[in-house]
């Protein structure tokens, strides 16, 4: 008769669903970069220390380091936006602290793309030749170009 193998860990961590790259979708696809910050030009890492609570949510977050011009408020924000999946935990409500880095990089301008104007130019000018088919319009078009 052999034992039942028991957990390695009696606390079962927290784990956003679709890991670590559907984490950065998230940022990625909700990151609204502030208008202070363009204006300023202003680029870095913002660093959020945040807890989670047994239901999941995201109960509470904190800037450890910030870089101002409003990206401190989007990141916090950004924060509150995470849903955990927490497995059971022998009925005690745990609550979790992570930390995690959000960059801010500045949009990378898009080149315009180099569009060629040309100038046409047409004269109309009566023909002062008579009339030999009877298509003809009595008109000659020039084009310079």
């Amino acid at each position: 008769m052999q034992k039942e193998k028991k957990d390695k860990h009696f606390i079962h961590k927290p784990q956003y669903p679709g890991g670590m790259a559907a984490m950065r979708k998230l940022i990625k696809d909700n990151l609204k970069y502030p208008e202070d910050a363009l204006k300023q030009k202003v680029e870095g890492t913002v660093v959020v220390k945040y807890a989670i609570d047994h239901r999941g949510k995201v109960v509470d977050a904190k800037v450890i380091a910030g870089i101002g011009h409003g990206c401190d408020e989007e990141a916090v924000r950004l924060v509150f936006l995470f849903q955990f999946e927490v497995p059971k935990n022998y009925k005690m409500r745990v609550r979790f602290h992570k930390d995690i880095h959000i960059h801010f990089r500045l949009p990378k301008a898009k080149p315009k793309p180099k569009t060629q104007v040309s100038t046409i130019t047409y004269t109309v000018t009566p023909s002062s030749k008579p009339k030999e088919k009877s298509g003809s319009t009595g008109y000659t078009i020039k084009w310079n170009g």
